[in-house]
């Protein structure tokens, strides 16, 4: 078990656009892949972009299983690795919900996504992935793909009245969690 060390907001890494993966299915993917899910896991995280370790490749990882101690009443996210992805809006339609990141510890704000998304890409053998998703599930993918980028979510916060320590905004939720 290899758990990376996350970037958090200031750190310039954060801020560059990643680079598409060129081969998949090698021994330096599945291995970033593995330290990927180790350090989420470690941070209870919901998902986990490349460039928070600091690695610029296009690779997201996410998924909540039957519950995750940040998102308690969110539905399940099936585990997925996700390289090169692209997403598509479906419809106008945004959602307005509450967002923490890994790289923002103790923060959370209301931020706007699309309610619902088409996402394409590959996972780390090179096949291909292509869903149509909505509520948490998108918004979660949406979170993640920003990072590649170089956007985290203060970035898109449109009402900063709602922005804020979590630890004031939910007392009773765990101050360690973040996306």
């Amino acid at each position: 078990m290899t758990v990376r060390e996350i970037l958090k907001m200031g750190d310039q890494r954060l801020l560059r656009v990643a680079k598409p993966v060129e081969h998949f299915d090698s021994d330096e993917v599945h291995l970033l892949v593995s330290d990927m899910f180790d350090t989420m896991h470690a941070a209870n995280g919901a998902g986990l972009a490349a460039p928070q370790i600091g690695v610029d490749l296009q690779l997201v990882i996410f998924g909540t299983g039957a519950a995750n101690v940040r998102y308690p009443d969110a539905p399940p996210i099936p585990r997925t690795v996700l390289l090169n992805p692209v997403i598509t809006p479906i419809g106008a339609v945004e959602e307005d919900d509450w967002e923490g990141c890994l790289s923002v510890p103790g923060l959370r704000a209301v931020v706007p996504r699309w309610a619902s998304i088409r996402y394409q890409g590959f996972d780390q053998y090179g096949d291909a992935i292509d869903r149509t998703v909505d509520g948490f599930h998108a918004r979660v993918v949406q979170h993640e793909c920003d990072h590649l980028i170089g956007k985290l979510y203060p970035m898109r916060v449109r009402d900063f009245t709602r922005f804020g320590f979590t630890e004031v905004l939910f007392p009773g939720l765990d101050a360690n969690s973040d996306d």
